[in-house]
């Protein structure tokens, strides 16, 4: 029994020139549109608020650099093997290449978590901003079918209610997954047209609030802690990156799209790099100016960015933005429920997953059955939770994602140092070191009940593996070379 038995980078490559399950469709302009839509969301339109009020107050914009850096590391890490193994199955197949098939196992049920909580989280967003706009509108959605379910709700009369669940968000992932089961072309299409609309919002944002900034507010800018270790000073600033991390778990994302990339080698490093450095650049900023217009204690309410926007007067534009988070959070559903089944449909390629997992649609090439049964478990809890359970789990599972990754460059560059690399990730040595010592870094500092769920999790994953996936694999019943 050989739990290390790795997959050849020549067999990968072979497997992804050969596969024509999945249609290659995407150019380098999806691909950054892809990275967008999954970055630009949960994070700015509400962790901006909620870690700036409960963790770092002005200091967010340290946490997202503090998170962008660490980002920054992972994602070179990424292009390199996005390019050099075009496979759908992201940081699991990379981990197959480099650390073998345990690794690979561990990483993908990481991954499996990782993106099922994440369209779970930015869901209940979706249905907070939603429910707001269409309050505006003049249309009410019932309090007790618009929040998590025995969470209490205050009625404008003061009076409070206690909430069933939360139909809006099991909505739009029923809609989402829909559209994902009809096409990726599709998908991608409808996709680029969101994140033009959410992208414009957001610049149009920070170019009418800026004026509405009051420096008084960033003092102090890093509030003395209280005695606990992630509420403010510095330590609450790197509790701060460690949740706001959830939010860059976009460029993974595009990674797993990869076998649907007309040119992976060159277009995967620039989806992955050009998204990561546009959003990150965004994020700074209107952090910035979101604690500059509102006292950071006042940001920890479901719409943050909007009541900026009613602070410094805008108007009109308040509902706009309500408007362009909803279209924006709609993407990101819809990059990360395609991610998980990409990662399932490898899985299952792979022989770790029954073979109904990779089954395609004859008409629409999608991986269907996959996608509609995450859907279906992405929207039973996305009825249930508050935004604040899941987030910081999708964290640590892409903290985790990002150290194995990072690791497994620097290995694969020692093993087989004279592989044709199209990207190469520069200064190998101290980028993969960094990218490893930064995810570990943060993940320190999420909460202890945080890596509970995630050991939980992990031994289930190993359950499954060693009663189904050791001995079904594909590699484990190839004869020896």
């Amino acid at each position: 029994m050989d739990l290390f038995r790795r997959k050849s980078v020549t067999d990968l490559q072979a497997e992804a020139a050969s596969d024509q399950g999945l249609r290659r469709v995407l150019g380098p302009a999806n691909l950054i549109m892809l990275g967008i839509g999954a970055i630009i969301g949960t994070g700015i339109f509400v962790l901006t608020g909620t870690v700036a009020a409960l963790n770092a107050g002005p200091a967010v914009v340290l946490s997202f650099v503090l998170a962008g850096v660490a980002s920054i590391f992972a994602a070179l890490c990424y292009a390199e093997f996005a390019a050099l193994v075009p496979i759908a199955g992201s940081a699991y197949t990379y981990g197959y290449a480099t650390l073998g098939e345990l690794f690979a196992w561990i990483i993908g049920w990481d991954l499996v978590l990782e993106y099922g909580l994440a369209a779970t989280t930015v869901a209940i967003g979706w249905s907070g901003y939603v429910v707001s706009f269409l309050k505006d509108v003049g249309i009410t959605v019932p309090p007790a079918f618009s929040a998590a379910a025995g969470s209490t709700v205050t009625l404008a009369d003061g009076s409070t209610i206690t909430a069933i669940f939360n139909l809006p968000a099991v909505i739009i992932v029923a809609l989402v997954t829909c559209l994902l089961v009809v096409g990726i072309k599709e998908s991608a299409n409808v996709n680029n047209v969101i994140v033009f609309i959410k992208v414009a919002v957001v610049l149009l944002f920070i170019a009418l609030a800026a004026h509405a900034i009051n420096p008084a507010n960033w003092h102090p800018f890093i509030p003395p802690n209280t005695g606990q270790r992630e509420s403010f000073g510095f330590t609450g600033v790197v509790a701060g990156a460690g949740v706001v991390f959830f939010a860059y778990i976009g460029f993974d994302a595009v990674s797993t799209a990869a076998q649907e990339a007309k040119n992976p080698q060159r277009d995967m490093p620039m989806g992955i790099i050009g998204s990561l450095l546009i959003c990150t650049v965004l994020y700074i900023i209107v952090s910035a100016i979101a604690t500059g217009v509102v006292p950071y204690a006042e940001l920890n309410v479901p719409d943050p960015i909007a009541k900026v926007a009613d602070r410094a007067g805008l108007g009109w534009v308040s509902s706009l933005i309500k408007l362009g988070a909803v279209a924006g959070l709609s993407s990101v559903i819809l990059v990360q429920l395609m991610g998980q089944a990409r990662v399932f449909y490898s899985m299952s390629k792979d022989g770790l997953l029954p073979p109904i997992v990779n089954k395609i649609h004859p008409k629409f090439h999608t991986p269907y059955i996959t996608q509609i049964v995450i859907g279906i478990a992405v929207a039973i809890p996305a009825g249930f939770l508050t935004v604040r359970e899941a987030s910081s789990l999708v964290s640590i599972g892409t903290l985790l994602a990002f150290a194995i990754v990072s690791a497994g460059v620097f290995v694969l560059r020692v093993r087989e140092p004279n592989l044709h690399r199209p990207f190469k990730t520069p200064f190998v040595w101290f980028v993969s070191v960094m990218g490893v010592l930064s995810s570990v870094y943060l993940m320190y500092y999420l909460p202890q009940r945080t890596w509970i769920r995630l050991f939980v999790w992990l031994a289930i994953g190993m359950v499954v593996y060693f009663g189904y996936g050791i001995r079904n694999s594909k590699l484990a019943k190839q004869p020896p070379r």
